[in-house]
């Protein structure tokens, strides 16, 4: 290739199909994304176009295509770890796959709130819609509300409906509490998320079922919201009980307030109590002492869910696994089971 672009002009397609060696037509399947072109040919007009700085008018490219290449994004205003990585990889993702995303942010999920979310993104024309609200209200709006366009849902129930997204909450909470059990721990509790989380719901029966799996009772439980404050306010409760000897966390900042409320009652963490947290938040391995929890691959669940958002709007019949097995990462705050029960503080 040695044709470019002399400056006096922006690159036009043109330009790209001359450089590239191919027809016009050739070039404007592969701005457009539509199929039938060889890889090898692909690749040709790929490499023209970035070598020419060729930018796609993309009104153009809508009038061919019928599509806007944008995408919607509904998300809540929750500035938990977990939903705020979630939808900084789908963003991500959704620009390396030529999409502009456009959000709409909730103070709140409620059926109003959510419908009127979905009808504001119609009305700019978007391609396909991906909504990160994992409590049961957004997936029964879902279920009643269809938008006229693909829309994936990223959160941890599959079973809702066939385009959902996202990590194996169930499989991440049953391996922290099998790790709990393989340290010789019996009485191990569960600090939840809330009851109308998904995710709070799967990651609760990953718990009872490793315990009643291992011939283990469940409990105790106890209903948290998330946040470190809770978390240090259940956990001085935790620390008061002289049976439990491990406690799984719903997330990571439940637990940091939980590893603060153990320390001030004089409680060890591993020696006498062992604790297990879930996301690996970036502070989660430089904490005292470093958490063991389980890791979620946020990259990947923006990866995959724009993928699935994209083949639905392209129509294509591609099987992409939905489910995301997570990772236990494990550190210095758990530990066998002590030999002698500890003292009440």
């Amino acid at each position: 290739m040695t044709l470019r672009s002399n400056g006096s002009h922006a690159p036009v397609m043109a330009d790209v199909a001359r450089l590239a060696g191919v027809s016009h037509q050739t070039v404007s399947r592969v701005v457009n994304g539509l199929p039938n072109v060889q890889p090898a040919t692909r690749a040709k007009v790929e490499a023209a176009i970035a070598e020419l700085g060729y930018r796609p008018n993309t009104a153009a490219r809508a009038l061919v295509t019928r599509r806007s290449s944008t995408i919607g994004i509904i998300s809540t205003e929750t500035g938990l770890y977990g939903p705020t990585s979630i939808q900084r990889t789908i963003e991500e993702a959704a620009r390396e796959a030529g999409y502009f995303a456009g959000s709409v942010s909730l103070k709140e999920i409620t059926s109003t709130g959510l419908t009127g979310a979905i009808d504001h993104l119609m009305r700019q024309s978007v391609d396909g819609i991906v909504m990160i609200a994992a409590q049961h209200e957004a997936l029964d709006v879902i279920g009643r509300h269809d938008p006229g366009v693909p829309l994936v849902v990223v959160e941890g129930d599959l079973s809702r409906g066939p385009s959902a997204v996202g990590v194996d909450q169930h499989r991440g909470a049953l391996e922290a509490t099998r790790h709990l059990i393989a340290l010789g721990h019996t009485r191990i509790a569960h600090i939840s998320g809330p009851v109308n989380w998904t995710e709070a719901e799967a990651r609760r029966q990953g718990w009872q079922d490793a315990l009643t799996g291992a011939g283990l009772e469940p409990g105790p439980l106890l209903v948290g919201d998330w946040t470190a404050e809770r978390g240090y306010l259940l956990g001085a409760r935790i620390a008061r009980s002289r049976d439990v000897t491990a406690v799984f966390s719903a997330n990571d900042q439940m637990a940091i307030g939980l590893l603060r409320a153990l320390h001030e009652a004089g409680v060890r963490v591993p020696d006498d109590v062992s604790v297990v947290g879930f996301d690996d938040s970036p502070e989660s391995g430089y904490l005292i002492p470093p958490l063991t929890t389980v890791r979620q691959n946020f990259a990947e669940v923006g990866r995959r869910a724009i993928a699935v958002l994209h083949a639905a709007i392209s129509g294509e019949d591609e099987d992409l696994e939905r489910l995301i097995e997570p990772e236990l990462v494990v550190r210095t705050s758990t530990g066998v089971r002590p030999v002698e029960p500890r003292r009440t503080p």
